[in-house]
């Protein structure tokens, strides 16, 4: 099974360590094709080494390419909900994890989806439970 893993990078990478473990985590339902999102070296200024063009048809390809998408959406990112646009766009089955913070919403695009999965965490294994428990019941 192909996995594409989604979270912020340019909007903030306060999760990373999060992102790192959730995509361990993945690795035993799959080969998770945005593995890189979990490293501590990448940083807000993205991929410095690749134009934002080809940053963008390399991930809507692997989009494309993935059997599901997880994405992690506590810190609001523009690509991160340009992504969950296109997968549901094209009939990907969609996993949003997120983790409630003191002032701050989940977006209603998510939240308000009926194409998206969204179930909230409080702690890394709560998410590896939901994890679990949605790869198990999900029919492709």
């Amino acid at each position: 099974m192909n996995i594409y893993f989604a979270g912020s990078v340019r909007s903030g990478r306060d999760d990373a360590d999060a992102y790192f473990r959730i995509i361990e985590h993945l690795k035993k339902f799959g080969e998770v094709l945005t593995e890189h999102l979990g490293s501590q070296g990448l940083t807000t200024l993205g991929q410095q080494d690749a134009p934002d063009n080809h940053i963008h048809d390399r991930d809507i390809a692997w989009v494309m390419k993935a059997d599901v998408v997880v994405a992690e959406v506590s810190t609001p990112s523009t690509g991160v909900g340009y992504e969950i646009g296109r997968a549901v766009e094209h009939k990907k089955k969609v996993l949003c994890l997120y983790r409630p913070q003191e002032g701050k919403r989940l977006s209603a695009m998510i939240a308000g989806s009926a194409d998206v999965t969204t179930r909230e965490y409080a702690t890394i294994e709560d998410a590896k439970n939901i994890m679990d428990n949605y790869f198990s019941t999900l029919h492709l």
